[in-house]
């Protein structure tokens, strides 16, 4: 399956979350997007490295700045159960407003064509690294990085895009 493009609609998907009563939700991509501008970003995992030192704190810092250009929900997904987003959403006490949304089994990883196959490492299916700028469902743009890279995708990248 090639990988989500400027131009696409974005696909429908469950994700879930433990809300603020810490029950277990589960939610459609569409009710979180449609009529409204978003960030989607997605790491390869919860706590590693890049993803917990320099993707994730790019977002929580930006934010102020990307509600200011209209940017309704910033939404962080991995491959990854509830539990260990809620555990690591838990470790940004800072955070206001980047929802940790969980893709346990990687299928809307898979619908949006950015699983990447981590087996050999003992990781199992996971999520390429990237961050999609979504316009009532229409991607507008769309950065996906390459390998274990991390040059497209923050949120710095999609400022530029804004």
């Amino acid at each position: 399956m090639a990988p989500i493009a400027v131009g696409d609609v974005l696909p429908d998907g469950t994700l879930s979350y433990f809300d603020a009563d810490d029950k277990l939700q589960q939610v459609s991509v569409h009710s979180l997007a449609a009529g409204k501008k978003v960030i989607i970003f997605g790491v390869p995992g919860a706590f590693t490295p890049t993803c917990s030192l320099k993707h994730v704190p790019g977002f929580i810092e930006k934010a102020g700045e990307l509600k200011s250009k209209g940017v309704d929900e910033i939404i962080c997904i991995s491959v990854n159960d509830p539990f260990v987003m809620k555990a690591w959403a838990k470790t940004y006490p800072e955070n206001k407003d980047v929802k940790f949304l969980a893709d346990g089994s990687a299928t809307y990883t898979h619908a949006l064509g950015l699983e990447l196959n981590l087996g050999n490492k003992g990781l199992g299916t996971r999520s390429r690294r990237f961050a999609l700028l979504v316009d009532d469902l229409k991607v507008k743009a769309a950065n996906v990085e390459s390998g274990g890279e991390f040059t497209v995708s923050s949120a710095d990248d999609i400022l530029k895009a804004l």
